[in-house]
């Protein structure tokens, strides 16, 4: 199922997203919140009436740097002996559709196609076996990186958790096997990147096991999985969009920030 937020008319709800193609797509609105048992009221709009949103408010976004080779190397560095994890702020997350804005404080920002977990009950300390027990869905994320500022400072903070940083969309797909996906990015319509997620290094349940050993996850909370080779420039008046297999496109333009 796949699982949408979004506004209309000041109200923001869920819905589960139904049909296909670009016109034919509409939403059956969810009574509750989708991470609980729901029911689908029966009440539909079309998708094209709607506002989306960003598919969950995470309490935390926690991303994994460094978890395809080629993209390590790409960049020079070497693949590390741990996953290297840092966090997004709330700050950061927007939906498809919405404007990345250029930091003014950065002169080389980057796109970064990836995989994102989104996940659906608390969960610590989480066993292996379990790790499918606590997902709820999987969506596509942009993790843009203003690369020079990483080049600059050893903490990724600010070069990873500037506002507008973290696009996540379109929706929440609820039923998929992640291991073997197509995930690409493409710049005005020209690719840019182009891999699978069974190239990364660490799996799915590698990484759920490693950061819950560490802190809890909440609903809605989301883990990016790293990004293939081919990561570049944008730039202010760039269309960005990233496509995963089974879930869709989450397209964003970039603008000047102010």
């Amino acid at each position: 199922m796949r699982i949408a937020r979004f506004s209309i008319d000041g109200n923001v709800a869920f819905g589960a997203v139904e049909g296909e193609g670009p016109d034919g797509l509409v939403l059956d609105i969810i009574k509750g919140i989708p991470y609980a048992e729901f029911e689908l009221s029966g009440t539909k709009v079309p998708l094209s009436k709607v506002r989306l949103l960003p598919p969950v408010l995470p309490n935390k976004v926690v991303a994994i740097g460094r978890n395809y080779a080629e993209h390590a190397a790409e960049l020079g560095n070497e693949v590390p002996d741990v996953p290297v994890a840092f966090f997004k702020p709330t700050t950061s997350v927007i939906g498809s559709g919405d404007a990345i804005e250029y930091p003014s404080f950065s002169n080389e920002i980057h796109h970064e196609a990836e995989l994102a977990v989104v996940i659906g009950r608390m969960c610590r300390e989480v066993p292996r076996e379990r790790v499918k027990d606590v997902i709820f869905g999987y969506t596509c994320a942009n993790d843009v990186t203003a690369r020079d500022v990483q080049k600059r400072e050893k903490q990724w903070a600010r070069a990873k958790g500037f506002d507008t940083s973290c696009p996540l969309g379109p929706w929440v797909e609820t039923d998929l096997d992640p291991s073997d996906l197509t995930i690409q990015a493409t710049v005005n319509g020209e690719q840019r990147q182009l891999g699978r997620t069974s190239d990364m290094i660490r799996s799915i349940e590698d990484l759920v096991v490693h950061i819950t050993e560490a802190m809890t996850l909440l609903p809605g909370d989301v883990i990016l999985t790293g990004t293939p080779a081919g990561v570049g420039p944008l730039h202010v008046g760039d269309e960005v969009a990233v496509t995963i297999e089974g879930i869709g496109t989450l397209t964003n333009k970039v603008i000047k920030r102010g």
